[in-house]
């Protein structure tokens, strides 16, 4: 495997997510900000963050796949949240829970990064998130 994640001792634990991911490998994948939008464009889960947490990472999934990588080689995920506040966690890490059981996501995740920003490209949207992998 090209990835080895770990936290460790000294760093927050336990943590839904590794705080350091190693990647050895040459050929890098970036997979662009992912939102809940079909592949026509349509809306998916308007006003519910979890169901739009789960298709993000669900669309991040299939942009791995076409590079020829899967989330075992994801060594960073970044995302985007608008509005963000604390209240919102169980929200997301719902969406979180539901792509892991859809699409067997390793658990704890790659090393991630929540943002908060006040607002993404459309009203509509209210998480965005952003891959980096490694493959040999």
């Amino acid at each position: 495997m090209s990835v080895h994640r770990f936290t460790p001792d000294g760093m927050l634990q336990p943590a839904p997510y590794h705080h350091v991911a190693v990647g050895t490998g040459t050929r890098h994948v970036h997979v662009s900000g992912q939102v809940a939008r079909t592949g026509d464009g349509a809306p998916v889960a308007p006003g519910d963050l979890a169901g739009q947490v789960a298709y993000v990472l669900s669309n991040t999934a299939q942009g791995l796949a076409g590079a020829g990588a899967t989330f075992d080689d994801v060594l960073r995920l970044t995302f985007y949240v608008t509005d963000w506040e604390p209240e919102k966690l169980g929200a997301f890490m719902e969406g979180v829970e539901r792509a892991t059981q859809e699409l067997g996501l390793p658990q704890p995740m790659p090393p991630a990064s929540l943002i908060g920003v006040d607002h993404l490209f459309e009203p509509d949207v209210l998480v965005e998130v952003e891959a980096v992998a490694i493959l040999d």
